[in-house]
């Protein structure tokens, strides 16, 4: 079987063009609807660290969080004096 090459530069460019069009362009991925499934719950004595550590007072975090001095104190293993 013989071609010319000018019939074979045709299907060639034809494949390439049929391709270019039928390929889709690559998905971006969608921000997601719902932001609440990106949110995490943090445990009381993990806000209470988190508050220690930005630099509140044991009387700011007790206030913030609705806890008592002795109870922030205890997650922070504090004794009550310091």
């Amino acid at each position: 079987m013989s071609s010319s090459i000018s019939s074979l530069s045709q299907n060639t460019l034809s494949v390439a063009a049929n391709a270019s069009l039928n390929s889709a362009p690559a998905a971006r991925p969608q921000p997601a609807a719902n932001v609440a499934e990106d949110t995490v719950q943090l445990t009381e004595a993990q806000q209470v660290y988190q508050l220690y550590n930005q630099g509140q007072t044991v009387t700011q975090i007790a206030s913030s969080l609705s806890l008592s001095h002795a109870a922030v104190n205890g997650y922070l293993n504090l004794n009550a004096a310091g």
